[in-house]
Formats: structure tokens, sequence, C-alpha cells
């Protein structure tokens, strides 16, 4: 855990223990929160650290099979994106 996410948690915390006494803002904290984690989760682009590390299998299979492209001498980025597209 970094300084900056130590410090966020130090925050939430201070922020729940303002409310603590009160519970329909704890209710509203909550229901908030959990929709919060719910978009987090809805995240098509996030993968587990298990899935990651099969697409790097497969990549590596792949390479090693000759299933690659390089781009050519002077060819700039774009260039290659549309030719291998």
């Amino acid at each position: 855990m970094t300084a900056a996410q130590m410090q966020l948690n130090a925050e939430l915390f201070g922020a729940l223990q303002t409310i603590s006494s009160d519970e329909n803002l704890m209710r509203k904290a909550v229901r908030s929160l959990k929709r919060i984690a719910a978009q987090r989760k809805a995240d098509p682009t996030e993968m587990t650290r298990e899935e990651f590390l099969a697409k790097l299998d497969k990549g590596e299979e792949e390479y090693r099979q000759g299933k690659y492209y390089e781009m050519l001498p002077g060819e700039s980025l774009e260039s290659f994106l549309n030719r291998v597209g």
C-alpha cells in the first residue's frame, strides 16, 4: 500500500467515524460505496492476475510460432497500426 493510499484510507475512516452515530447517514454511505464498488467491477478491461499471465503465455507461444508483426524501418506507429490492424 502506498503512502497516498494510506492517507486516503485514513480520510475515509475518519469520515466514517464522523457519521458513525447516525444510522441513516451510515446506510447512505454503505449504499454509495456499494454503487462505487459495482462500477469498478463493471470495468470490461480489468482482468485477474491469472488472466493477464495467460495472455502473456499465449503471446509468447504465438511469438515462438512466428505469429507476430514487425515495424518496417522508418515506418511510423500510425502506418504500422494501419497495416496490421
